[in-house]
């Protein structure tokens, strides 16, 4: 059962922005509400006021700006994943929407919301971590821009203040020669949370050789990570299957993960190494291919 609380709707963002000042942690905003209505009737989230920012104009759409794509904070899985945009130039978000819950939660759920939920597991977090995504939190007082690396702090916490909204989530537009892989290791095919999930990013130089590197990952830590020292040890190296081992050796000692009814510490460490390694090999023969 829910419990009670007054429910608060914005037609503007300013409105909304000025109802969470004078809330502060008392309210919690509300928009495709898949993880918000959950936590309610669980307790993990106790709120006096519920802010409904679900239609607010500024946070829906997606748009090429500066160089980078922008997808507003309400924008759903759905409308990520049928974007010609997001197809063209985040296809790995959309690998990771596609086993994202099922149809029915994908209509709801946003992505702002599954970032700022923050669980290790957060299926839109390491595909948008491979893009070195950022997001912008705006309150009254102005805006600021965090990169997806240092938004997360630990589990289901982030940098986001009480008084913020998270009102868009943007990243660079990628250069020709990069290529991606993506893995969701689940206990289903499909609606099920993750075990393991990898994203990885290749960018190639004109010798062939790994100029940039991403390695992101997903439940096998408190929050969603980069593997920094696995991204450097390829920059400047050739694709070949000794590099792939030395990265993925590196990946697995960057994870820190626990067990529990999905799977054992030991296991999803071991998953990281055998993924990585596997997904590396995939984008590196994609760029090939492609050549």
């Amino acid at each position: 059962m829910l419990p009670e609380f007054d429910l608060w709707t914005s037609k503007t963002l300013p409105e909304a922005l000025a109802q969470l000042s004078s809330a502060g942690s008392e309210a919690v905003p509300l928009s495709g509400g898949t993880n918000v209505i959950p936590d309610l009737r669980s307790g993990r989230h106790t709120a006096k006021v519920v802010l409904d920012i679900s239609r607010l104009k500024e946070l829906h759409g997606i748009r090429r700006q500066d160089g980078h794509l922008v997808a507003g904070g309400a924008v759903t899985l759905a409308e990520l994943l049928a974007s010609p945009l997001v197809s063209e130039h985040g296809k790995i978000l959309q690998q990771a929407g596609r086993l994202f819950a099922n149809p029915l939660i994908r209509n709801r759920a946003t992505v702002a919301g599954n970032l700022v939920d923050a669980s290790p597991a957060a299926d839109t977090a390491p595909a948008l971590l491979a893009l070195d995504a950022e997001v912008e939190l705006q309150s009254q007082a102005g805006s600021r821009t965090v990169p997806l690396q240092e938004f997360f702090v630990g589990v289901r916490k982030t940098v986001r203040r009480p008084e913020e909204l998270l009102v868009s989530v943007s990243w660079p537009i990628a250069k020709a020669r990069t290529a991606y892989a993506y893995y969701k290791l689940g206990l289903r095919q499909a609606d099920a949370i993750s075990v393991v999930s990898v994203a990885i990013r290749l960018e190639v130089d004109a010798n062939g050789l790994c100029q940039d590197a991403r390695i992101a990952l997903g439940s096998v830590a408190p929050r969603p990570l980069r593997a920094l020292a696995a991204e450097e040890s390829l920059r400047g190296q050739a694709f070949t299957d000794a590099s792939y081992a030395r990265a993925s050796k590196l990946a697995a000692e960057a994870v820190s993960p626990i067990s529990d009814l999905r799977a054992s510490g030991d296991y999803r460490r071991r998953m990281v190494g055998v993924l990585v390694q596997r997904l590396l090999k995939q984008a590196a023969d994609e760029f090939r291919k492609r050549e």
